[in-house]
């Protein structure tokens, strides 16, 4: 998941006395309001006194005021500086478009530009399946958003949700080698963000269906599915699904529980539960206990081959608990079960803290932030896009879900999406089962499965 649900970042600059026991007394009063220490930072340790640096996660703006009234009232600690470390990376954008081509001389503008290039367009015109070898169009995505449902934000406008979609191109370049180009619509009625994205589809080799509200984005997604000859993927759906079975298969493992018996209840069936949801009937072929805040979202869930289920039900029964529901604290310790699973994962503040459901019996126990859809999405997508394949079927999902799982290091729920292995695995999974399962329109050779390292689509 990769909501904050309107959460803030700060870095706290302190400084204090170099003896014992005044760190742990820092440590002590800031876990006290609640905040969430992300990293601390040595920045200068003398023989009299030391300055560290560290980032926080709080719920809004009131939280810091009151974290920082705290930190002031302790003996011989000194808030050097409050920094917004986010505001100044963002400054400019993330992105940017360059050229790949280098033009020296008169002579290469008249090879990249005119007259030169109609000698291609002219090519294009006679055999339109030319693009795919001279333009950038193959591996271009659309990452498209309406604003509806940024984060955990909610309804703030597609303009306020560019940083998020600047964040996913930059990271499926750096990954994967696919560029993304963010497309905001300032229209949220279904017939015409539907038909706005058909008309600019030429432009693009696929689709990226980003921060959509529910239930909009289900039949958006499944139209544009059905009426365009590229793939469209909704990452909040398809590509969260994928990395939480992924993780779901190594918690059961370190749990000892066996995935295919186990019951499963989902709590929060929105854009993302209800695609884990079926996602979790068509691996295990077991359906699904689901619950939400509305009547319509549990008839979805059962339209899909799930049940319906309550609350209470769910917490007694499951063996394994999800919860998308985006309500923080939901879970109370004393409802968990000993043994269970729970992935709570709400963000920045899950359904219940990770360590309170382990110190309260469950087997296993993760948030959102562990439970990162970076894994997925760059390699479904370079892996599509590769095998050439007009849709992204179940199977290719499903070599997905292998591939996360698989990469994991012994004992982990997941891997680091910072590893360049976890994306060359997610991709080459995800092409050849393109290939078996006859949606590629691209045969790739051995060479391209035992590379160590992703060919980019320019040197390919």
């Amino acid at each position: 998941m990769s909501n904050t649900e309107g959460g803030i970042i700060r870095t706290l600059r302190c400084k204090f006395p170099n003896k014992s026991g005044i760190n742990d007394r820092l440590i002590d009063a800031i876990n006290r309001e609640n905040a969430r220490i992300d990293k601390v930072s040595v920045v200068h340790k003398g023989r009299h006194y030391a300055v560290s640096d560290i980032e926080v996660r709080l719920a809004d703006a009131d939280a810091l005021t009151k974290l920082l009234e705290r930190l002031s009232a302790l003996k011989d600690v000194t808030i050097v500086r409050v920094m917004d470390d986010i505001l100044k990376l963002h400054q400019n954008g993330k992105i940017g478009m360059t050229g790949t081509v280098p033009v020296d001389s008169i002579s290469d503008l008249r090879k990249v530009y005119t007259p030169g290039v109609a000698e291609v367009c002219k090519l294009i015109q006679a055999h339109p399946e030319w693009k795919d070898h001279y333009t950038s169009i193959p591996y271009t995505i659309a990452i498209v958003t309406d604003g509806t449902a940024i984060l955990g934000l909610g309804n703030i406008g597609a303009v306020a949700g560019m940083p998020v979609m600047e964040g996913k191109s930059a990271l499926m370049y750096q990954f994967a080698g696919v560029r993304g180009i963010p497309i905001l619509l300032d229209t949220t009625d279904t017939e015409e963000v539907i038909a706005t994205i058909k008309h600019i589809a030429p432009t693009f080799g696929a689709i990226h269906m980003e921060d959509f509200a529910s239930p909009r984005c289900f039949e958006i997604e499944e139209r544009l599915e059905k009426e365009l000859d590229i793939p469209v993927m909704q990452d909040d759906q398809q590509g969260t699904a994928v990395v939480v079975i992924g993780s779901l298969i190594n918690a059961c493992k370190i749990a000892g529980i066996e995935l295919g018996k186990a019951k499963i209840g989902m709590i929060g069936l929105g854009a993302a539960g209800l695609i884990i949801g079926e996602f979790i009937r068509r691996f295990t072929g077991n359906p699904t206990l689901g619950t939400a805040r509305t009547e319509a979202s549990i008839q979805r869930h059962v339209s899909r081959g799930g049940i319906a289920a309550n609350f209470d039900e769910i917490m007694k029964k499951a063996d394994i608990v999800i919860c998308t529901s985006g309500v923080s604290g939901l879970i109370k310790p004393e409802m968990i079960r000993k043994g269970q699973i729970i992935f709570a994962l709400t963000n920045p503040f899950p359904e219940i803290m990770p360590d309170q459901a382990m110190a309260a019996g469950a087997a296993i126990a993760t948030d959102g932030r562990t439970v990162n859809n970076l894994v997925g999405y760059p390699g479904i997508w370079r892996g599509t896009l590769d095998a050439g394949a007009k849709k992204i079927n179940w199977e290719m999902y499903r070599a997905a879900i292998m591939a996360v799982a698989g990469a994991a290091p012994k004992g982990e729920l997941i891997p680091s999406p910072l590893d360049p292995k976890v994306h060359l695995a997610v991709t080459k999974s995800v092409a050849r089962a393109a290939m078996e399962s006859g949606a590629a329109q691209r045969q790739m050779d051995e060479d391209y499965f035992e590379d160590t390292e992703l060919r980019y689509p320019l040197d390919m």
